[in-house]
């Protein structure tokens, strides 16, 4: 079996509501993109990466150059041995890991539908049934968001993100917290995420004001060091994101004592098979995980639910389905969310396949 034609498109996500978080930073309508890698045998691999602006190193328009550039390296070549496929093409482009993964995912996509085993399989094993997913809740006024978090338990929903920041007032920041906690009650879980937008002094002064809460703390600064020195400050557990991006980061933040969990997100790692690897030492060192990505619709998400499905019991924390968040949903075959939890695709590979209609002509189209 061999590569024989790739194809990308670029697709439109718009949230439901525009999502606000720290330092100006919105989420309104965004490009993802898909890519398909056909091959020789009439099997059809799918991937997908959604960076979002001003969050990480990646933009959108650097996907299809990425994959331009390494269009001559996937062509041709069997899509079987992901890790060994991906290290060759490391050799030709060095770093624009956002781009690499769809590529990756894809591959993973037909590995699995060549074995005839959904992903999760591959991945080492599927270790739940289902996975609890937690909510975003995007920046505004402290009541509405207790009123998004009280509309998010009925459903089932048991893990809360509170986006902070996005107005720099320490003080709303901590009745943000106050009111999301008051409004869920004891027991489940309840985190502040400032996305890296805040300075030690905001986040060690809203962290003291919300210390006699069952809360934790995200990724307030936007180095690990700061994120460090606020955890020891504020006495409350902390949840790295932005800074875990590869096995050194996770060392590091491990090192520095705030690694208590971390967001794995596939395009910050460069797609499953990068991810995997941090994954057991993420295991290794003890953190809990979140299982997803940085954006997306129903492909990048099933990647994600499989990596969830099979990561060991005690070591996941939660994961998330992007694609719940932002329309159009592109898989019609896609997983929903169900009681607060959601399982993974059944089916051989990723488990899902886009509507072409809904895709409409590619960006790029290459074959051998």
């Amino acid at each position: 079996m061999k590569i024989t034609k790739l194809s990308l498109w670029p697709v439109d996500l718009t949230s439901h509501a525009t999502y606000y978080m720290a330092e100006g930073k919105t989420c309104a309508t965004v490009t993802s993109h898909v890519l398909c890698l056909e091959t020789d045998t009439g099997l059809k691999g799918w991937g997908e990466v959604c960076p979002i602006p001003h969050y990480l190193p990646a933009y959108a328009g650097g996907v299809p150059s990425a994959v331009t550039e390494l269009a001559p390296e996937i062509l041709g070549h069997t899509p079987l041995g992901v890790d060994a496929f991906m290290a060759r093409l490391d050799k030709v482009l060095l770093g624009h890991d956002y781009a690499k993964s769809l590529i990756d995912i894809a591959l993973w996509d037909l590995f699995g539908q060549a074995a005839g085993l959904p992903l999760y399989q591959l991945l080492g094993g599927r270790t739940h049934a289902d996975m609890p997913l937690y909510h975003s809740i995007t920046c505004v006024e402290p009541d509405e968001m207790a009123r998004i978090a009280t509309e998010a338990y009925a459903t089932g929903i048991r893990q809360f993100q509170v986006k902070l920041g996005a107005d720099a007032d320490w003080q709303k920041d901590a009745e943000r917290l106050s009111k999301v906690r008051e409004a869920v009650g004891p027991g489940p879980l309840v985190y502040g995420d400032w996305n890296c937008g805040a300075t030690k002094l905001h986040a060690t002064r809203t962290g003291r004001a919300v210390a006699h809460l069952d809360v934790m703390l995200e990724q307030p600064c936007k180095t690990l060091e700061d994120c460090a020195a606020v955890r020891q400050a504020t006495g409350l557990p902390m949840k790295i994101d932005e800074g875990a991006y590869d096995q050194a980061s996770l060392l590091k933040a491990h090192a520095l004592g705030c690694l208590d969990a971390v967001a794995l997100k596939l395009s910050k790692f460069g797609g499953i098979s990068a991810m995997r690897r941090a994954r057991d030492l993420t295991v290794h060192l003890g953190a809990e995980i979140c299982a997803e990505c940085t954006w997306g619709s129903d492909i990048v998400t099933a990647a994600a639910l499989h990596f969830a499905a099979s990561t060991p019991q005690a070591a996941l924390l939660n994961t998330c389905d992007l694609s719940s968040y932002v329309g159009p949903r592109l898989c019609p075959d896609a997983p929903a969310r169900a009681n607060g939890r959601i399982a993974p695709p059944e089916g051989p590979g990723l488990g899902v396949t886009p509507d072409l209609a809904l895709l409409g002509t590619p960006v790029l189209e290459v074959a051998e």
